[in-house]
């Protein structure tokens, strides 16, 4: 049986603890006593909790996948698109919950995240910036809003993991149609020119 290395291990301790706890209730040292290690060797990896949590966000949680503008059909990428971002909402809603609990957490948890240059408003940058491209590549109406649009993918994104994580799920169920549904119905305010 081969043994992960020890950041390996360190990433899917806090995983698992994050998981369990909530952010605002996750310790180092508890991360570290479920990974087997001291905190010491912890902090050889990674400088905080903080980047523990985004380093949990970009390998340990399902990442929306921007295809290349131009490539495949429009409604199929962007139903990959809502599919992963629910993956992703559903995985991380548990998380990152907690922090809404405590004012000041949060305002130390959003200081830390601007510092590094994240925060929530990343999926629709993302999204944005992928609808741009392919507004650019004449695929969608030069007339679109894509900010507007990049809004609504994600939001109904995240209500659908949101409802999966309330009723304690990992993952949504029938998220394939789901997502298909939701481009079904914004696609024709992007494609038709105004």
């Amino acid at each position: 049986m081969e043994v992960k290395p020890a950041r390996e291990r360190i990433l899917d301790a806090a995983a698992a603890v994050m998981r369990e706890k909530g952010l605002a209730n996750t310790t180092t040292k508890a991360i570290a006593a479920a990974a087997g290690y001291s905190e010491a060797l912890l902090y050889k990896h990674f400088a905080d909790k903080q980047e523990l949590f985004l380093t949990v966000l970009k390998e340990r949680v399902p990442q929306a996948r921007l295809d290349s503008p131009g490539d495949g059909e429009l409604i199929d990428n962007l139903t990959a698109i809502v599919e992963q971002l629910m993956g992703f909402f559903t995985q991380t809603f548990p998380i990152a919950a907690s922090v809404f609990g405590a004012p000041e957490l949060l305002a130390e948890h959003r200081k830390a995240m601007m510092g590094r240059g994240h925060g929530p408003a990343g999926p629709v940058h993302g999204v944005q910036s992928y609808l741009d491209a392919e507004q650019h590549a004449g695929r969608i109406s030069a007339a679109s809003d894509t900010a507007s649009a990049a809004r609504l993918l994600v939001g109904a994104a995240f209500h659908q993991g949101f409802l999966a994580a309330f009723d304690g799920f990992r993952t949504v169920g029938n998220a394939h149609a789901i997502a298909a549904g939701i481009v079904a119905t914004i696609l024709p305010a992007l494609t038709e020119t105004q």
